[in-house]
């Protein structure tokens, strides 16, 4: 099989979580940047990595990389591309997406119309038509040019890989499955531990977390758009992909992974997801305000994402909702806290300075996860 280069994009500021993920996977990482992991990997990589990330937004294959300044540059260069090792005479391509940081190259549409273009007269000369049908699968390109450098990539996942299917139900401002994976990831909780989500919204957290206990692959239930690529990727791979991700399912495992809310709707919307997910009998959702807040275990975790406070009334509750998690998370024995939050004074109103904190892009809105580390639990005999 042809080995491939390929970019897997992640939030901004969670990069080594993915990188642990790929390496556990069994690929060789070959470059790490801001917001993706770039690794090698062949046919059936592409297919076990669209299946079993839990942490990338897509898996691309990286088509080609090099410097343009110019148009014609850009032309040219893009025409230099071996396009016609990925794209069929049939296939239909278009830059789908085009994003431009610190370059003279930055209008998105006049990138993509300049490389669609190229593209076609390269196929043009390699496939000696004048007209292509475009009938076939589907080869949508990523293009990205940081600091003049154009990186284009060839999406495989279609469909951003956060969704997984489960969520049917939705409530305001949901946290994405990606990264509440990779949130939870960062933490040293396992299965068999204790988690709680006080703020749990429709779910995502407690879902993701059961999901991460049975080791449930993420993609193991949905469509990929490289599986039409049958000139590229044989279907066995997927099928061994998705039969590998079913041999390793945990049956049964024994968990304690709770979600409250103040919002009913919001406990219903998680209940049916959880439902959707499979992991209905994995976790307790129940309503309850985040001053109710107790659990009699030890050495147990909070993963959160409270509220940020973005209409001015619900910024004037945020002292008091905060002094509360505080408050109650002290009433814990020995337990960790995590929350992602974007409230500046966060650690001011729950009365302690984090161990530590990692500045993460929720889209385009900075945030901060905040790390209350709590002792470890003693070691089994």
């Amino acid at each position: 099989m042809d080995r491939y280069e390929l970019i897997a994009p992640c939030h901004f500021g969670l990069e080594s979580v993915l990188k642990r993920e790929i390496t556990d996977l069994g690929y060789e990482i070959s470059r790490v940047e801001d917001g993706k992991v770039t690794f090698l990997a062949d046919a059936e990589g592409i297919a076990y990595a669209n299946t079993f990330l839990r942490t990338t937004e897509r898996i691309l294959i990286k088509a080609g990389e090099f410097r343009a300044v110019t148009f014609e540059e850009l032309f040219e260069m893009t025409r230099a591309v071996p396009w016609e090792k990925y794209i069929p005479k049939n296939g239909k391509f278009w830059v789908a997406k085009a994003n431009s940081v610190k370059s003279r190259l930055f209008s998105p549409s006049d990138i993509q119309s300049v490389m669609k273009k190229a593209i076609v007269e390269r196929l043009k000369s390699v496939y000696h038509i004048e007209w292509f049908p475009e009938d076939g699968p589907e080869f949508p390109l990523r293009v990205a040019i940081m600091k003049d450098t154009v990186v284009c990539g060839i999406d495989t996942s279609g469909i951003s890989l956060h969704r997984r299917g489960y969520r049917q139900m939705k409530v305001k401002a949901p946290i994405t499955e990606t990264l509440a994976a990779a949130l939870i990831l960062l933490t040293p909780w396992k299965g068999n531990r204790i988690l709680v989500d006080p703020f749990c919204g429709s779910g995502t957290f407690p879902i993701e977390a059961a999901m991460i206990a049975a080791n449930l692959a993420p993609g193991r239930n949905r469509s990929f758009l490289a599986e039409q690529w049958e000139n590229l990727i044989p279907s066995a791979c997927w099928k061994n992909a998705r039969e590998e991700a079913d041999d390793l399912i945990v049956k049964n495992p024994e968990t304690d992974i709770q979600g409250y809310d103040i919002d009913p709707e919001a406990i219903s919307a998680a209940r049916s997801n959880a439902a959707m997910a499979g992991v209905e009998g994995m976790i307790h959702l129940q309503r309850r305000e985040v001053s109710r807040l107790s659990h009699s275990g030890a050495y147990g975790f909070i993963i959160t994402n409270p509220p940020y406070g973005e209409r001015l009334e619900e910024k004037e509750a945020l002292p008091e909702l905060y002094r509360q998690i505080g408050e109650r998370y002290r009433g814990l024995d020995r337990w960790s806290m995590y929350l992602i939050t974007a409230y500046e004074d966060a650690e001011k109103y729950i009365g302690r300075k984090a161990d530590k904190n990692r500045k993460i892009y929720n889209g385009m809105m900075k945030t901060y996860y905040y790390q209350f580390l709590g002792p470890k639990p003693p070691k089994r005999t």
